[in-house]
């Protein structure tokens, strides 16, 4: 009997081991590390708070847990795996909600519940689960793409409806609210205010490297030095040209052009964004068969008419690849931005940072993370749709 047990679990690890190791991650997460962590006030450093202290009989509810997922580790379960991870981080967001409430309640008003490594593991445990799971379903990407949202629908009602206020996060976007949503308009600024001038520029050089191959070399050369800086270097370099361009035309500094600011962050931004941009511009008109380019002309078309219904439309899903790739960049590096006083999500952040606010940290960081997962799966899905009309 042991042995066909023994053979069962083989067999089951074989078929899924990546449930497996999310199985045995999620039992040592819970069993030894903290879930939340209470501190007298958001300057000090927090007690660790154990599930078995908030929750009897957890050791045992989490080894059926685990019993249940890995009893689904077969291919014809891949739905019930997917919804038991959805379960367990929609479970386990609202229990955390439920706990910080009840530990904020009963102490000083001070007094901080911030989540905990655990609870970061377990809820990142979950959200790889899903994703693994839900990969392996058989459905189109439109689908695909809802099926990812509901996930969320849950979690925001009881944002909206006031269930995480007993945690720090949250009190400190409600110390914070108006800075917070200051910072979400200058992040978005910052980064659309990058992708325009960057897509102006980047879309013509690109075509020009398209016509005139001779000249990659030399320009790819250049823009790949570019890349080369680092961001902070590239916001120092910056500021004394720009501070003696402000000086000597000071109808400049009206419009908020500067040593420091939006001017020079966006320009440093720019420069970073147009590699990849005119990259992704050649590479999408390169690999246009040239036999479809003679085709097009074949059947009575002028070259121009040819470049915009015929190698634009082929091209355009390249582009967008790198355009997808600029924009989570341009997010993620809009943080830094913050150091020469550009603003956004990184003066959250670095303020946390200044302070030891752990908190304030996540406020900032949170966010970003969000628009750049944002922004990736609107390019997915626009991709695919481009894609798959040109296949049709």
């Amino acid at each position: 009997m042991l042995t066909r047990l023994w053979q069962n679990v083989c067999s089951s690890f074989r078929q899924n081991p990546v449930l497996w190791v999310l199985v045995a991650l999620l039992v040592v997460t819970v069993l030894y590390l903290p879930v939340l962590t209470m501190a007298p006030n958001r300057l000090l450093s927090g007690q660790p708070v154990m599930l078995s202290a908030l929750v009897p009989y957890s050791t045992a509810a989490l080894l059926l847990s685990a019993v249940v997922l890995l009893a689904c580790s077969s291919p014809r379960h891949r739905l019930v795996v997917v919804l038991l991870f959805e379960l367990l981080f929609i479970g386990w967001l609202f229990a955390c909600g439920f706990w910080a409430n009840q530990l904020a309640g009963g102490s000083h008003p001070y007094a901080r519940v911030s989540l905990a490594g655990g609870t970061w593991l377990v809820l990142a445990i979950s959200l790889i689960g899903f994703s693994e799971a839900a990969r392996s379903l058989p459905m189109k990407p439109a689908v695909r793409a809802i099926m990812y949202l509901q996930l969320w629908l849950v979690p925001l009602a009881l944002l909206y409806s006031g269930h995480f206020d007993g945690l720090s996060l949250l009190k400190e976007y409600a110390n914070r609210k108006a800075v917070f949503d200051d910072a979400l308009l200058r992040h978005l600024a910052l980064t659309f205010g990058t992708l325009l001038p960057a897509l102006v520029i980047g879309i013509p050089l690109g075509l020009y490297l398209h016509r005139k191959p001779q000249a990659q070399s030399s320009v790819f050369s250049v823009l790949n030095v570019i890349q080369t800086v680092p961001s902070v270097a590239m916001f120092g370099l910056l500021i004394a040209p720009l501070s003696a361009l402000g000086n000597a035309l000071p109808w400049l500094g009206t419009l908020g052009i500067g040593g420091i600011g939006a001017a020079p962050a966006i320009i440093a931004l720019v420069l970073y964004a147009l590699l990849p941009l005119v990259r992704g511009v050649v590479a999408g008109l390169d690999q246009v068969p040239q036999a479809v380019k003679e085709s097009a002309q074949g059947n009575g078309m002028t070259p121009w008419q040819c470049f915009v219904q015929v190698e634009v439309p082929l091209a355009l899903p390249v582009l967008l690849r790198n355009l997808r790739v600029v924009t989570v960049q341009t997010t993620g590096m809009a943080v830094v931005a913050a150091l020469i006083g550009a603003g956004g999500f990184g003066a959250l952040i670095f303020q946390g940072l200044s302070a030891s606010a752990q908190s304030l940290v996540l406020l900032g960081v949170i966010p970003v993370v969000a628009l750049a997962v944002l922004a990736d799966r609107i390019f997915h899905l626009l991709i695919h749709r481009l894609e798959h009309n040109n296949h049709d």
